[in-house]
């Protein structure tokens, strides 16, 4: 059983854009900061960027200006559109739900099954 239901994951070329989607059920939307995380070949999981229950974003430097997290609570969704993507951005993506102390994966509990972003 899934948690977290995820898609949107691609090939694209650098300087393209994509949509992650990432959806669950209402509570967990509506009580949980969101997040998304990448793990690229051989590197830790980092996280990418959150979203707190009221609003407020927060991102990692690499992906300021080009990265950004929404929700929408009506669709149980959140979502993490990717701009200008370079091949540093290649990684298997993940939405994650939690109390989100840190953007660290410990601070998050629920997670979803991953979509592959791939730039060349």
């Amino acid at each position: 059983h899934v948690q977290l239901v995820e898609s949107g994951g691609g090939s694209v070329q650098s300087g393209g854009s994509l949509r992650l989607s990432c959806t669950a059920d209402d509570l967990t939307v509506t009580l949980n900061t969101l997040a998304w995380f990448r793990q690229a070949p051989g590197k830790e999981r980092e996280g990418v960027a959150d979203i707190v229950t009221h609003g407020s974003t927060r991102y990692t430097d690499s992906v300021k200006g080009r990265f950004y997290i929404s929700k929408d609570n009506a669709k149980n969704t959140w979502y993490l559109q990717v701009n200008s993507l370079k091949p540093d951005d290649t990684a298997v993506y993940y939405c994650a739900a939690g109390n989100g102390w840190r953007l660290i994966p410990s601070a998050y509990s629920i997670w979803g099954q991953g979509t592959q972003v791939t730039v060349s």
